[in-house]
C-alpha cells in the first residue's frame, strides 16, 4: 500500500507541470493572431488620412504635374501695344534692368497660346523666380553673366540665338529688329522635345491658392487699395486701378511725361491682375552698360493686394534655387484668390503708393 501511495505521490507533480505546460501553450496560440484574419482585413493607408483636399480653382490645375513655362518679355515702351500673352500667364514678374527700364518673366503652365512676346535677353536675377517655379526658361539672349549663371546652376533654358526654330520675326511692326521676336506654346513645346527637357515637376505652385473668397477688410492691419502706383525710376513706373465690378486691377504703364493703358496687341483688352505683391529690394549697377545686381536674396516687408484692399507682409528668399516664401505679420503663410498674379518687385529707394 504504501508503495502505490507512493507512486501516485511522485506523478501528482508531473500532471500538475503538463497541465501547466498545456495551459501556457493554449494562451500563447491564442495570442498569435490569424494570419488569414490579418490579410482578409484592409489595412489603413496613412497617406489617405493626412491626404489634403486639393482646391478647384481655374488660373491652374493644381492636380497638374506638368513643367511650368517661364518667358522674358521686352517691355521698353516702343513695344507698348505689341505685347501678347501675358493675360494667360498665372504669375508675371516685373523688375528693373539697365537704363531704368523693366522686363517682365510671364510664368505659364497647360497653355496653347498662338503669339508670345515680343521676346527678350535674359537678365540674372530673372533666373532666380525661373529656377524657384521650377520653370523651362525661355529667352533671346542673355548678358554675359547671366549666360554664365545659366551654365552654372543648370537652368533648362530655350535660347533662341542658339535654338533658330523657336521664333518668328514680324516684319510688319515698325520696330527695330530686336524687338520683333515671337514665339508660341506649340513652338516652345517642340523646343522642349528638342533639349529633352523633363516635362513634369513634384513641384507646388509658389503661392497657396483658395477657391474661397479672400476678403483682406476683415484684416486689422488692412488698408484701402483702389489705386496703386510702383515707382521703378525716373522713366518708368506701373499703376493699377481697381475695378469694383469684376474684382480686378486694371494694370497701366507709365513713362516719366504720361501712363498708358496695358494693352494686349491680340485681343486689345488692358491687361488685369487679381493679385498683386509688391515688395522693394537694393539694386547697383555692375558695368558700364548700367546692367543690374538685386538683393533678392534675403528678407523684406511688402504688400499683398487684392479685391480693393492691401496688407502688409513678409518675404522671405533663402537661396537662388528657393522659393520665395510670403508670409501675413503674424507668420502665416498669405493665400492668394484664384486669380493671376503681378509681382513687382521694386527698387528700394523708389515710391509706392497706395490708396
Amino acid at each position: 500500500m504504501k508503495k502505490k501511495q507512493r507512486r501516485r505521490l511522485k506523478k501528482k507533480p508531473v500532471i500538475i507541470l503538463l497541465l501547466i505546460i498545456i495551459g501556457l501553450t493554449t494562451l500563447i496560440i491564442n495570442l498569435i493572431p490569424d494570419k488569414k484574419k490579418v490579410k482578409d482585413e484592409p489595412k489603413k493607408n496613412v497617406n489617405e488620412e493626412k491626404k489634403e483636399e486639393v482646391p478647384n480653382i481655374k488660373i491652374v490645375d493644381l492636380k497638374s504635374d506638368s513643367r511650368n513655362i517661364a518667358v522674358m518679355y521686352n517691355n521698353i515702351s516702343d513695344v507698348w501695344g505689341n505685347q501678347a500673352g501675358l493675360q494667360d500667364a498665372y504669375i508675371v514678374y516685373e523688375i528693373i534692368v539697365e537704363g531704368g527700364y523693366t522686363r517682365l518673366m510671364a510664368i505659364f503652365k497647360d497653355k496653347n497660346i498662338e503669339r508670345i512676346g515680343c521676346v527678350r535677353s535674359s537678365r540674372p536675377y530673372f533666373l532666380d523666380y525661373a529656377l524657384e517655379n521650377d520653370a523651362i526658361y525661355v529667352h533671346f539672349g542673355a548678358s554675359t553673366r547671366a549666360l554664365s549663371d545659366i551654365e552654372e546652376l543648370g537652368v533648362n533654358n530655350i535660347n533662341f540665338i542658339n535654338y533658330n526654330d523657336g521664333y518668328w520675326r514680324d516684319k510688319t511692326l515698325k520696330l527695330s529688329l530686336e524687338h520683333t521676336a515671337y514665339t508660341s506654346s506649340e513652338l516652345i513645346n517642340k523646343g522642349i522635345e528638342h533639349y529633352n527637357y523633363k516635362k513634369t515637376s513634384t513641384n507646388k505652385p509658389i503661392l497657396n491658392y483658395t477657391d474661397k473668397e479672400v476678403d483682406l477688410s476683415s484684416f486689422e492691419d488692412s488698408i484701402k487699395a483702389d489705386s496703386v502706383f510702383i515707382d521703378y525710376s525716373a522713366v518708368r513706373n506701373t499703376s493699377y486701378i481697381y475695378d469694383s465690378e469684376n474684382k480686378v486691377y486694371l494694370r497701366s504703364q507709365g513713362t516719366k511725361r504720361r501712363s498708358y493703358e496695358h494693352v494686349d496687341a491680340i485681343t486689345d483688352k488692358q491687361y488685369s491682375a487679381k493679385n498683386i505683391i509688391t515688395y522693394k529690394v537694393k539694386n547697383k549697377p555692375i558695368d558700364k552698360k548700367d546692367r543690374q545686381a538685386l538683393s533678392n536674396i534675403g528678407s523684406g516687408e511688402g504688400y499683398y493686394i487684392t479685391n480693393g484692399y492691401a496688407v502688409p507682409i513678409k518675404w522671405e528668399k533663402k537661396s537662388r534655387e528657393s522659393k520665395t516664401i510670403y508670409t501675413y505679420n503674424n507668420g502665416e503663410e498669405i493665400t492668394v484668390n484664384d486669380g493671376n498674379t503681378f509681382i513687382q518687385i521694386q527698387p528700394s529707394n523708389e515710391e509706392l503708393i497706395i490708396k
